[in-house]
């Protein structure tokens, strides 16, 4: 039989924010302090609360009240209002001003706030600013808990409820009932399984148009996720059928529906053995796809750059002449293919210029881009990430920048470009480092501020993993044979003393790594099991690298194939923000998304974010953490961002990262588990780019048996994408 708790929380010592589960104290109506236990969203310290449910007897931790459903009333005594209102739950108000609040106003102060907040001016210490943020947020809140009374049971945490209310204010109930879908469409966070868990709730037919609609969208979005620009017709109604819980007619219906309101796109393409595929596009991919075979072909058949075969400077000289004297200028003998990788970039449109480690891309550049100078050709540098961009900069003493700030985002104007087809960037020539990052949509955005009459050199190690994001950009462009592309394949004689290059390029080759007890720069530490494993790379990052070595901690980067598992991302992160950056009463924290988030942690944005000038597979550090105003600061490179609390869901830790998030980025040392248990991505181009990411020191840590899976293995995950295609075909 359900029984009736009342009190008021004194402390909360666990919340997950994406269920709700909680463990706190509550303090009872007869003062003893009592655990209670389950899933209370939105619950706070200073909350007085009405709890259903029972009393247990938990065999380690003693009698709790296991609460089934609960609400909550405001506090009635002096002690619970001030715990309330400096708990962090009003954005403005911490204990100090909370404090101040209440000795002015007493028990009258939350009908105060609520009736008459113009009146907190008198509370010494606020100013009017302070007195509106109060009543925004307080008005915030008791709209917001409708809300979760609205949601309570359908998963939704309080930081994902105040993000709904936050995009569509008091209309939120009224969006949701009418079209609990939406959800995915509009709010970071949450997905079509929590928007259809409310649908079925509301009574939305199992088989309904609308969700069977929502599921096909949502399907198509998981595979641009992973990587494809569409999905076969075939592969996506088998998924969706899946998904749904359908008949197969169903979703074929809702396909033709989709298509005739032109929210999809659907094409027939070539596929393998003479077969064709029906390719089903998001129609934002597909136009990328488009744009970008569009303007490669339109790029590459302009006019060259001074309207003859090289740039003007050679206009006076023999080829032969100009490499001499920039030779002698520069102090070097350039290779070869180094000569021929110049003078391909200043005679052709659009040029691809690819090469692994120690290649001599890095020299290619220097001297390419001294000849501009000469010429008084203006150009410029970029990369798809800052790290990336940052890693050019070091190497090519020119100034570099991520492609969203050469391209310069316009926040005010939808998120769009200032440079663009109608203004378009003003340079002679645009060099893009990293260039296997590109993925459709940011290469799109890119060539279409390019100029006709301008030269382009894309620059990327053709055997690194694939982009993040949809298509394989880079390989397609090569694949097609329509631009020039010239390879590197030489390893200079500097190159050959570090095992960390040597290695790089026998792997690719398939052969096993060179495991020489001479080496001073790669190493493995054979271990079988999998939980010695996971130990072993937390003692290096912390104990045996630094002392070893003299490279901190803070300067080793855990690189995992997979995210779960005793040595995946995830598991690793917990452990080694336990050793690296321990909980500490002087060290400020905050659970955010279900994460504990604390100051000095290294973290990583997750998606771009064109309001705070993030973008995805940023990294940085946390500096501070403010429970008053709701916020946290991250410095990233050499600026510090301010993150509003709602946002932090976009943010994840950084101790360990996966492999393919860290294409780009450059570390002192790299330590890679490279264990069986991750036998789905023990690939060769995923352990190369693992590899190719240390400056100065490689440790694996696994077994040999794991890497001789993985140097055989140099399949490469196929993605859906048409672009060789259709620079082949102009279709």
């Amino acid at each position: 039989m359900e029984q009736t708790l009342s009190g008021v929380i004194e402390r909360i010592t666990y919340h997950n924010e994406e269920n709700g589960y909680t463990i706190a104290r509550l303090q009872d109506e007869t003062g003893r302090l009592v655990t209670v236990v389950g899933k209370m969203v939105g619950i706070s310290v200073g909350s007085a609360v009405e709890l259903r449910g029972n009393w247990r007897q938990h065999p380690q931790y003693g009698q709790q009240f296991k609460t089934e459903s609960f609400k909550t009333t405001l506090p009635a005594t002096i002690t619970g209002i001030e715990k309330y209102l400096g708990s962090g739950l009003i954005k403005g108000v911490g204990p100090v001003t909370a404090k101040r609040i209440v000795r002015r106003f007493g028990l009258d102060t939350l009908r105060l706030i609520d009736e008459e907040p113009e009146r907190l001016i008198e509370t010494p210490g606020v100013g009017r600013k302070r007195v509106e943020m109060i009543k925004q947020a307080w008005a915030e809140q008791r709209d917001i808990k409708d809300l979760m009374i609205f949601l309570q049971g359908h998963g939704v945490s309080t930081n994902l409820a105040v993000k709904i209310y936050k995009y569509y204010g008091d209309a939120a109930i009224g969006v949701l009932q009418a079209d609990p879908y939406r959800l995915q469409r509009d709010i970071f966070g949450i997905g079509f399984l929590t928007a259809d868990k409310i649908a079925q709730s509301l009574g939305i037919p199992h088989d309904s148009p609308a969700r069977v609609a929502a599921g096909i969208s949502y399907v198509l979005q998981q595979q641009t996720g992973n990587g494809h620009v569409y999905s076969p017709r075939r592969e996506l109604v088998a998924a969706a059928v899946e998904l749904l819980g359908v008949d197969a007619e169903q979703v074929a219906s809702a396909i033709t529906q989709l298509r005739t309101s032109q929210a999809i796109h659907m094409e027939t393409l070539p596929g393998a053995n003479d077969e064709t595929i029906e390719a089903v596009y998001l129609l934002p991919t597909y136009y990328a796809e488009k744009g970008v075979a569009e303007r490669l072909r339109l790029l590459n058949d302009a006019r060259l750059i001074s309207g003859s075969t090289r740039l003007s400077l050679f206009e006076r000289y023999s080829w032969q002449q100009t490499l001499a004297h920039l030779q002698q200028e520069l102090g070097l003998t350039l290779a070869p293919a180094q000569a021929q990788a110049i003078e391909t970039a200043l005679s052709h449109p659009v040029t691809v210029l690819t090469g692994g480690p120690g290649t001599g891309k890095t020299t290619t550049l220097h001297a390419l881009i001294h000849l501009l100078q000469q010429a008084g050709k203006r150009f410029a540098l970029a990369a798809p990430t800052g790290r990336a961009a940052k890693r050019m900069s070091e190497a090519t003493g020119q100034t570099a920048k991520t492609i969203h700030r050469l391209l310069e985002v316009n926040p005010a104007e939808g998120f769009s470009f200032r440079f663009d087809a109608q203004n378009p960037l003003q340079l002679d020539m645009l060099i893009i480092d990293e260039a296997s990052m590109l993925d459709i949509t940011l290469t799109h955005h890119l060539l279409r501020a390019i100029p006709q009459g301008a030269h382009l050199l894309l620059v990327g190690d053709i055997d690194q993993l694939p982009s993040v994001g949809p298509g394989n950009v880079l390989r397609d462009i090569i694949d097609s044979g329509v631009v020039a592309v010239e390879r590197l394949h030489l390893i200079f004689r500097q190159a050959e003393d570090s095992a960390i290059i040597t290695n790089a390029h026998r792997i690719i080759q398939g052969q096993m790594p060179a495991l020489d007890k001479q080496a001073h720069d790669f190493f493995l530490f054979h271990i079988e099991d999998v939980d010695q494993c996971a130990d072993m790379v937390i003692d290096l990052v912390a104990q045996r690298i630094p002392r070893r070595f003299g490279i901190p901690s803070r300067q080793i980067q855990v690189l995992s194939p997979m995210h779960r598992g005793a040595v995946g991302v995830a598991t690793l992160n917990q452990r080694l923000q336990q050793r690296l950056n321990p909980a500490d009463p002087r060290r400020p924290e905050r659970t955010l998304g279900g994460r504990v988030f604390r100051v000095g942690d290294r973290v990583m944005q997750t998606r771009n974010n064109y309001e705070l000038d993030v973008f995805n597979g940023d990294m940085g550090e946390i500096t501070t953490i403010d429970p008053v105003m709701h916020t946290l600061a991250i410095r990233i490179d050499d600026r510090e961002v301010s993150y509003d609390w709602l946002d932090a869901d976009e943010l994840v830790h950084a101790w360990a990262v996966s492999v393919h998030k860290s294409q780009g980025s450059e570390y002192r040392a790299v330590v890679i588990p490279f264990h069986t248990t991750h036998y789905v991505m023990l690939q060769r181009h995923l352990l190369y780019t693992a590899v190719t990411r240390a400056r100065e020191l490689v440790v694996l840590v696994g077994t040999r048996r794991a890497l001789g899976i993985a140097v055989r293995n140099d399949a490469v995950a196929e993605r859906y994408t048409a672009l060789a295609y259709r620079l082949r075909t102009g279709n």
